[in-house]
């Protein structure tokens, strides 16, 4: 491993950004300030931000790398790193893959989590960003739950979601683009998932029995856990009777008073922020961050929205710009549990992005370290032998 020097840059330290130097030794931050040695490895950060990396807890833009059109399949390995690359390049040093497994087969079916569990396990050692498995279990999938149940007391889950996405599915029946895209993903005729949806529905009456039995598991395994799309307080507190402490993405501004009252963290969408509201029409999530609730940001569908949707806060006056990246730095961190991140300090892991900010909407990221290696580097100048060297060459000009 080798140890590097970031000199020069204006780093976010204690809530402020402050010019100051950093230096890494193995996975970690060794020393914040100008009083250390040389890194074998330097990086002038003159004129650039230094930012602890970015932890996402739900991103399922890789979905797009393994299905990129309906019904044309790619390799899962081949998906992962792909998208660990764009993940890196945006700044994301620590993602969460939110997966899905629900009762429709195809791309959200059984066999799909089994192999993205298999992948995230085998591959791990082989991505930059520290990969992790966010497991979303349509309440419905009844017949997944024995299985889940030995993941989890397995640790092989690292983030644990309740979705429920029964009622939506059954009011698609009226709208034919959207039934159709559902259709075209399961791989079933229209005839075949119209019997499915049926048969599923049916069982409605076993899923609160579920829903506390695999929230008990996640309890016993200490695995963090979250309800997707909670639509009225009652909903939420339910939840937070079971451990579930994460409110995702809540539907209206009463569920998130109520989340934010209770100490829940409340995830929105960094996309929802980047494009000035919802797609689907429900919460703008600026607004709940200027009223103080939300506590989190994800990329959800597009791994560029984090790192933009900071300084876009920034820009519109709606949080000083050391706020905005606690959204998507140091409190998903907390949320997950992973107290070794998402700040810049000594003994912390030394997950470290360099951002040119020259133009405030659109930032750039020049240089990612994660875990102590440099795994993204856009501009090679930067690279210096020595901070003997940088001071050197400083000297010079």
């Amino acid at each position: 491993m080798t140890d590097i020097s970031i000199e020069g840059g204006r780093a976010l330290l204690g809530g402020e950004i402050l010019e100051t130097s950093l230096q890494t030794e193995g996975h970690q931050i060794s020393a914040v300030g100008s009083d250390h040695g040389p890194g074998a490895l330097s990086l002038d950060a003159r004129d650039l931000l230094v930012l602890p990396g970015i932890v996402d807890l739900h991103g399922d833009a890789f979905e797009r790398q393994m299905m990129p059109r309906p019904g044309v399949d790619f390799p899962v390995d081949v998906a992962l790193a792909d998208s660990d690359r764009q993940a890196i390049g945006n700044g994301i040093t620590t993602v969460f893959h939110a997966t899905t497994w629900s009762w429709e087969p195809g791309l959200r079916g059984a066999d799909n989590a089994r192999g993205l569990l298999e992948a995230v396990e085998s591959l791990r050692p082989q991505l930059a960003a520290d990969t992790r498995l966010h497991l979303r279990q349509e309440t419905y999938n009844l017949d997944a739950e024995a299985e889940i149940s030995q993941w989890l007391a397995g640790r092989r889950v690292d983030l644990f979601a309740f979705n429920d996405h029964m009622a939506s599915i059954v009011a698609s029946a009226t709208r034919p683009r959207k039934r159709a895209q559902m259709v075209e993903r399961s791989g079933l005729s229209n005839e075949e998932f119209e019997s499915l949806v049926q048969r599923i529905a049916s069982r409605a009456d076993e899923v609160p029995g579920s829903i506390a039995r695999l929230a008990e598991a996640a309890r016993n395994a200490n695995v963090r856990m979250l309800s997707h799309d909670d639509n009225s307080p009652a909903m939420r507190e339910a939840f937070r009777s079971l451990g579930v402490d994460i409110a995702e993405f809540p539907v209206n501004e009463e569920t998130a008073r109520a989340a934010a009252a209770a100490g829940d963290a409340i995830v929105f969408g960094a996309p929802n922020v980047v494009r000035g509201g919802s797609h689907t029409g429900w919460t703008k999530a600026s607004d709940m961050i200027a009223k103080g609730l939300c506590s989190v940001l994800a990329s959800d569908y597009y791994y560029p929205a984090q790192l933009l949707a900071a300084f876009r806060l920034a820009a519109d006056g709606v949080l000083p710009l050391a706020k905005a990246w606690d959204l998507i730095s140091a409190a998903p961190a907390k949320a997950a549990g992973l107290s070794d991140r998402g700040i810049l300090a000594q003994d912390h892991r030394a997950d470290i992005i360099l951002v040119d900010d020259e133009l405030p909407l659109r930032p750039r990221i020049v240089a990612v370290i994660a875990a102590g290696r440099l795994v993204h580097l856009t501009e090679a100048n930067r690279l210096i032998r020595s901070s003997t060297a940088r001071r050197e060459a400083v000297a010079a000009e």
